[in-house]
């Protein structure tokens, strides 16, 4: 039973290895290969359109909500130590540093990175890709590379609105809905976040994210296994590995950005 365990770990490992290295690959032969100048703008906002505007509603009401659920909890906390007033700082430094690029790039992964992943499945499924092998066309130039450009341009910009519209709900519940002073409120949070140490973190990590969700994404559908049931199971994969890799990647940026390591 201790064999056939060891056994099994050491295979996993192997394979996680072996993927990891072959995503590496995969990597390295797709950044340098942008579209020709006379097309990448049109195949980039096309692909931006579809990860990034797509997703814009979601992040959106998400946002919203968040920040009205963390207005209404951080006024109940902080009205037990008589620091009310101090809501605005609350929710802004929650927002920007944690939340906004975190819940951001779980939704995007949900959301932008099944779709890659089910796209670019599908292609391989149809034999869309060999096609395009076959006319001498680089399918890594021509469907990859704007893909992985326009998620990681896509995701600041969606972590941006997703803090902006939180910060507007938590203002919505503790100045009109709670009665807070809105002159505190801003001033509060206008003196306690920076710009270098705060807002720049956060750009920072919502870019690693959304440079690694989409990588993820497009990796497991070019992997996938031409059958339904391989579509589905590298859908769930993206999902998954994006979920981990972002929490795992927010507790080393934290650590490294508070000086931890």
């Amino acid at each position: 039973m201790i064999m056939k365990i060891i056994n099994s770990l050491g295979e996993a490992g192997l394979t996680f290895c072996e993927r990891l290295g072959a995503s590496s690959v995969f990597l390295m032969q797709t950044l340098p290969r942008l579209p020709k100048a006379r097309h990448i703008w049109r195949l980039i906002n096309e692909q931006i359109f579809a990860v990034g505007f797509l997703s814009l509603i979601i992040i959106i009401v998400s946002g919203l909500f968040i920040g009205m659920v963390l207005g209404l909890q951080g006024e109940h906390t902080l009205s037990q130590f008589g620091a009310s007033q101090e809501l605005g700082q609350l929710v802004a430094l929650s927002v920007v540093r944690e939340l906004g690029p975190v819940v951001t790039a779980l939704l995007f992964a949900g959301r932008a990175g099944s779709a890659l992943t089910a796209e670019i499945g599908l292609m391989k499924t149809t034999d869309q890709l060999a096609s395009m092998e076959m006319m001498g066309v680089d399918p890594l130039r021509k469907v990859i590379a704007p893909r992985l450009w326009a998620g990681l341009i896509s995701m600041p910009v969606l972590a941006v609105i997703f803090s902006m519209v939180a910060i507007y709900g938590g203002y919505l519940v503790g100045v009109k809905w709670l009665g807070l002073d809105a002159g505190m409120f801003w001033s509060n949070m206008q003196g306690a976040v920076s710009f270098k140490d705060d807002i720049l973190g956060g750009i920072i990590k919502s870019i690693v994210f959304g440079f690694v969700v989409t990588w993820i994404a497009v990796f497991q559908g070019i992997a996938s296994e031409p059958t339904a049931a391989g579509i589905a199971k590298a859908t769930t994969k993206t999902v998954v590995y994006g979920s981990l890799a972002v929490l795992g990647l927010d507790f080393i940026l934290t650590a490294v950005m508070l000086g931890g390591w």
